[in-house]
């Protein structure tokens, strides 16, 4: 997920958007959602799912519903992509 990155160098705490949306875009399985879980809230994560137009259909569809976020509500499901 976070092949741009020095992982000795990286605090994923310094950058919760970052490593959220990282997260919410690469880490579709038990073991990440479950480190973004420990890591950061769920206000942050939310705020990133809600904020975020980067992030693709397919995933912002999956997060949405794990969630229980409304597709209205998340803003890569809305407009352009």
């Amino acid at each position: 997920m976070f092949w741009d990155a020095n992982l000795d160098e990286l605090d994923p705490t310094a950058y919760p958007f970052y490593a959220i949306e990282r997260v919410l875009e690469y880490g579709g399985d038990e073991e990440a959602g479950g480190w973004m879980r420990r890591t950061f809230t769920d206000e942050q994560i939310l705020d990133v799912l809600r904020t975020d137009r980067r992030l693709t259909p397919p995933s912002a569809t999956f997060w949405a519903f794990i969630f229980g976020v409304r597709a209205s509500d998340v803003a890569a499901l809305h407009g352009e992509h």
